[in-house]
């Protein structure tokens, strides 16, 4: 069973995509933005910024008018701002604070000046959002020129441990392990480790069983963390005491990485490879999938506009933030169509988890416009 014929079968990804080819960036955006506010209209957060009035704006004739109504209504909010007047009554519980329901999960992310550790809402329809962007990533490889049998080869996610803590009434843990504990039934046959390996939380175990088991397997693509991955590859190229990881694994192409930037790993990546790999970024936050590199041609990446997401871009500028890398009080805010090619923008989102017109820390810069496509060039702070 080949999984490229197993996507393209379901069709709805690859209607998505075409439907983001071919509709321009605004109107995607306007029509995502509508469907949140709809969805969470009734939520403590929709009544108390009055998303009912923001939502009667959609039926302006100026292009603009939904979104200097919602600009207007809502704050800005970072991290600990939006926690401590919302996302601390759902981690505490309550339902329907800034989206409809209980949150069940929580993704554990790197900390603030404020805090050890963000608690980042994950929501159903989050978790639906990250497989369908995914899947498309993956469609993207038609793209490429590979081999037909690649796809039937496997797919090794390193993540972390899909065995999420428990704390009363939601579970915790990391994205890559929320995510992974709810893969659907037709991908296993693709998926290694396997859900047993996956549910390890020491690093050590989880890293000394899947090299036991590598050479049991037929990879072709790997995904994770660039330091994760390399550290296991050279844990399985000494245990079997062979050069290369393609040794193992010979028919391994593609390795899809986040995260963080893969250039200082190259070089020490590559001495472990015999044949060189096809490498596909990706921009998987815990707030969302957010773009992942669409093209071989380009290192670009191209933001997903019709998934969940509503973006926003403040000008990354002393205007707009401190020499700390704070946020002003009152700041200059643009959608998809008000941006220019080659100027950097802090980026704020709105998604179906309940964040709304959330800083999420990254500085990016467009490549395309017309295409949506970014790379990222720094942090906030």
């Amino acid at each position: 069973m080949a999984i490229l014929g197993t996507l393209l079968k379901k069709g709805i990804t690859l209607r998505e995509s075409l439907e983001q080819q071919y509709t321009s960036p605004l109107e995607l955006q306007k029509q995502e933005l509508r469907k949140l506010l709809i969805h969470s209209k009734q939520t403590q957060f929709g009544e108390f910024y009055g998303f009912d009035k923001i939502l009667k704006s959609f039926k302006g004739k100026q292009i603009d008018t939904f979104y200097q109504e919602y600009t207007n209504a809502i704050p800005t909010f970072d991290y600990n701002r939006i926690f401590d007047q919302w996302w601390k009554s759902a981690k505490d519980g309550k339902r329907d604070v800034c989206y409809p329901g209980k949150i069940k999960y929580f993704a554990l992310s790197s900390g603030t000046s404020g805090a050890t550790s963000k608690y980042i809402p994950i929501t159903k329809d989050m978790v639906k959002s990250i497989r369908k962007t995914s899947v498309r990533q993956i469609l993207s490889l038609s793209r490429y020129d590979l081999p037909t049998d690649l796809f039937t080869k496997g797919i090794l996610m390193l993540g972390g441990s899909t065995n999420l803590r428990k704390h009363g009434t939601y579970f915790e843990g990391d994205l890559s392990g929320i995510t992974t504990a709810q893969i659907p039934f037709w991908f296993q046959h693709f998926y290694k480790p396997g859900k047993k390996i996956a549910k390890a939380s020491d690093w050590g175990s989880k890293l000394d069983d899947i090299t036991k088991k590598a050479k049991d397997w037929d990879i072709g693509i790997i995904v994770g963390v660039p330091a994760w991955l390399q550290i296991l590859m050279e844990k399985i190229i000494n245990y079997y005491g062979v050069k290369t990881i393609h040794d193992i694994w010979p028919n391994l192409r593609i390795f899809v990485h986040g995260g963080v930037s893969f250039e200082p790993y190259k070089k020490g990546f590559e001495k472990l490879l015999s044949t060189p790999l096809i490498y596909m970024e990706t921009y998987l936050a815990s707030e969302g999938f957010v773009a992942f590199q669409a093209y071989p041609d380009r290192k670009s990446m191209r933001l997903v506009l019709n998934n969940g997401i509503f973006y926003e871009f403040i000008p990354f500028n002393e205007k707009n933030f401190t020499d700390d890398g704070e946020l002003r009080e009152q700041v200059e805010t643009l959608h998809i169509g008000q941006v220019e090619k080659g100027k950097d923008y802090a980026l704020l989102i709105t998604t179906n988890a309940g964040t709304w017109r959330y800083l999420i820390g990254d500085v990016i810069k467009f490549a395309s416009v017309e295409e949506a496509e970014i790379n990222i060039v720094g942090r906030t702070k």
